[in-house]
Order: C-alpha cells, then structure tokens, then sequence
C-alpha cells in the first residue's frame, strides 16, 4: 500500500472504518448563495472585508473595554452593593467615564449589530425575509445607541 493509498484510507476513520474513500468521497458543501449575473455590482465591494476585521478589532477594543469596567466597578470600588444613583451620577459627572461608557455602548452594539447581520445573511433563505429582518436589526441598533447616548450625556443628577 502507498503512501497516497494509506493517508486516503486515514481520512474520517472512525474505530478502524472508513468514512471516506476514493469511491465514495466527502459530499461538497454549497455556499448559501452563489454569485450570479444578477448579483449587484454595489455588493461586489470590499464592504464584508471592513466588517470582518471591525468585528476583530472591535472586539479586542471590547475586551479590554468590559474587563476593565468589571475589575474597576466590582473589584476597586467595592462591589455591586455600591453601586447606586449616586455613584452613577458621581461617575458621570467626569468625561472620561462619559467617554468609557460611549465607546462601550457604541462598540457593543455595532459589534452585536453586524453579528446579527451576518447571521441573517447566512440562514434567512427569501430576500424579503433578509430585508425585513435587517431593517428590524438597524432600526433596533439605531435606536439603542441613540437613546444611550442622550442618556449618557443628558444625564441629571439633580432630577427629582
């Protein structure tokens, strides 16, 4: 037997039986969705290479973001129990953890944002279907990081 012969026969044993050979080889796995004539040309860009390294680059950023918050409200400041409006508003009142939590809040949610859209690319079959979930995504995404941002920078800790 041969080498080519013997690493052929190696592949998908399992318990000694063979899963996978010259006659009978492993099935192909067809992309969810080919490029066709009809494809636009709009998404022939580099769009889902920039979404790609932001999902990597956003969430090393994040990592660093949420560790930091967490060692810092829980650890160095005395844990949940402390945790209340006047701390908030103490925390607040100082740019830098306006800042902090700006960028945490708007990296979460693009990083989430584009997760999901990846998703409902993958596994929503009907364009309409894609079309009205990522329009759900986006108004959700849209919203969520409005409202935080006006919250983190209106903000009154004197409301009564």
């Amino acid at each position: 037997m041969s080498s080519e012969t013997s690493s052929a026969a190696a592949i998908g044993d399992v318990e000694g039986v063979s899963l996978y050979d010259v006659d009978h080889p492993a099935p192909v796995i067809e992309p969810p969705r080919k490029r066709t004539s009809k494809t636009s040309k709009a998404s022939r860009g580099n769009f889902e290479m920039y979404a790609w390294l932001f999902m990597r680059l956003s969430g090393v950023v994040l990592v660093v973001l949420v560790i930091g918050h967490l060692l810092i409200q829980l650890v160095l400041d005395g844990g949940v129990s402390k945790i209340g409006f006047a701390f908030v508003a103490g925390r607040w009142a100082s740019p830098f953890w306006q800042a902090w939590d700006l960028i945490m809040l708007w990296l979460a949610m693009l990083h989430g944002g584009n997760g999901l859209r990846t998703v409902i690319n993958d596994y929503a079959e009907r364009d309409n279907t894609r079309f009205w979930l990522k329009m759900l995504l986006y108004t959700a995404t849209v919203f969520t990081v409005l409202l935080g941002t006006l919250v983190i920078f209106t903000f009154d800790p004197n409301i009564r």
